[in-house]
């Protein structure tokens, strides 16, 4: 093999093959031997929950495609690894829960197939928080997942096994999902870059849900451009999710057009003072982070919005209780090959994640969730969120709002809970939110190079564009992307 694969971006991988100093084949077998060699052994990071067995076959095809057709697009070969809650027709589709182990899809999700339409490689699927419903990337299928600059945190969640995965260099880059926190909160952990988009620019058809409301995929990548490259494949109209019939004239010709080194000159960005915690370690990353962003042109005006306190956004929008059985029940309907055949059989299984068990339990309960004075005052609270964040943003002039995505270290593993996360303003309200690394806490035994640190900035709904100016000249200025010191 000519060319070096390891922490290669995507554009990087693709001049490779078309150079021939790499095939599709070669850099598959790469990134399982990994797999095999960190996440299988090793530190054991328990990222992955099932290789694709066709990944080697359909490497060589595309490699063969290559030659005779030509390059479907940027992605052509490029080995990608997607979470374990959105369907693939060649994989089981668990949720990383045993009572779906041999839940086998007939179809792809609509992203996936926009992903293999563009000639990626569905290299294996990724650990998660059991059915998504919490933040430390554990369940009862393959158990806890590991963070690879810290082995004894958490990789975040719920989408942690791309974290993982992506941070190790398991895949070029990879699929989560988002409901609260759960892409932006591994990105954050694992020093990636973390993109959950305006609710509705990604479908959710074959995607196991959570919620209506809150529900979108997103990416997780090593760096901005390659998130720009994996949101170009797969935005677009499913009739199969109503909501993505929002985004028709919401979408440029490329997310890529937007990459500029220059992106944080004259913009305005809003520091939300209630983000902010008493963690030493976070506080002096985003100090330093806004010192940067100033020095080089961006205008950073400091803002209080009790609205947007994260308890209070906890309590009065957060809407999982409420949706999350209806929800479900419309996945296992269609499901055909599904063993689980309803919300209920979840409930009373006796076999879920202890963690979600109480959870699932009164989510049981809920009838008529549209009837709720509850369900309606939620709804009600996220609209007028909604319009506070416009008025906000226009108020002050902004282009954005800057906040740490959480403003203590990511928890160590046992803890069952991930505090101080602030990702439920842009999941409750639809906006586009990207987690960017900043940089690292101090070095300990634990944390060789110490623990990731992500910086989140928030735009208005359908205005990604802006997002991928701010996010790429901030990454360009501070490259805070590390290679693990346990995956080396």
């Amino acid at each position: 093999m000519k060319f070096q694969p390891l922490e290669k971006s995507i554009m990087e991988l693709q001049q490779a093959m078309e150079k021939n100093e790499i095939t599709s084949l070669e850099l598959t077998k790469f990134y399982l031997d990994r797999i095999e060699e960190y996440d299988k052994k090793g530190p054991k990071l328990n990222s992955i929950v099932t290789i694709n067995s066709h990944a080697i076959n359909d490497a060589i095809r595309l490699d063969e495609d290559r030659k005779t057709k030509g390059k479907y697009s940027n992605l052509h070969g490029i080995p990608i690894v997607v979470k374990d809650n959105i369907n693939t027709f060649d994989m089981p589709t668990t949720a990383s829960s045993v009572l779906l182990a041999e839940n086998r899809p007939s179809e792809d999700a609509f992203i996936v197939n926009k992903l293999r339409e563009a000639g990626a490689v569905i290299i294996a699927k990724t650990n998660l928080s059991e059915f998504a419903c919490h933040g430390f990337t554990d369940g009862t299928l393959i158990g806890q997942t590991l963070n690879p600059y810290d082995l004894t945190r958490t990789p975040g969640g719920s989408s942690g096994g791309t974290g993982t995965a992506v941070a190790a260099n398991f895949a070029a880059g990879g699929l989560g999902t988002d409901t609260v926190n759960s892409v932006r909160s591994p990105a954050s952990a694992t020093n990636l870059v973390g993109f959950r988009p305006s609710t509705g620019l990604l479908s959710r058809g074959g995607i196991i849900p959570v919620t209506e409301t809150q529900d979108t995929a997103g990416t997780l990548t090593r760096s901005v451009s390659d998130a720009a490259i994996l949101l170009n494949i797969c935005v677009g109209f499913d009739p199969e999710d109503k909501v993505s019939a929002k985004q028709i004239k919401h979408v440029p010709t490329s997310y890529t057009d937007f990459l500029k080194a220059d992106g944080l000159r004259n913009k305005r960005l809003g520091l939300l003072l209630n983000t902010l915690g008493n963690d030493a370690d976070v506080n002096e990353v985003m100090e330093e982070s806004i010192k940067l962003m100033r020095e080089n042109g961006a205008k950073i005006i400091t803002i209080d919005v009790p609205e947007f306190e994260m308890s209070r956004l906890n309590k009065e929008c957060d809407v999982q209780y409420y949706e999350f059985k209806e929800q479900l029940d419309k996945y296992f309907a269609k499901a055909s090959n599904s063993p689980v055949p309803n919300f209920q059989f979840l409930a009373d299984s006796g076999k879920l994640y202890p963690a979600i068990d109480d959870f699932i339990k009164k989510c049981a309960e809920v009838v008529n969730p549209r009837e709720l004075e509850g369900y309606k005052n939620k709804l009600l609270n996220i609209i007028r969120n909604r319009n506070t964040a416009y008025y906000v943003m226009a108020k002050y002039e902004l282009d954005a709002f800057v906040y740490p995505h959480q403003n203590i270290l990511v928890q160590h593993v046992g803890l069952q809970s991930q505090q101080g996360r602030n990702g439920l303003l842009a999941s409750t309200i639809g906006f586009p939110a990207v987690t960017v690394p900043a940089g690292f806490s101090k070095q300990t035994d634990e944390a060789p190079i110490g623990v990731p640190v992500g910086i989140e900035f928030m735009a208005r709904r359908w205005d990604e564009p802006t997002l991928f100016e701010i996010a790429y000249a901030f990454e360009q200025l501070l490259g805070s992307r590390r290679l693990p010191p346990k995956t080396p």
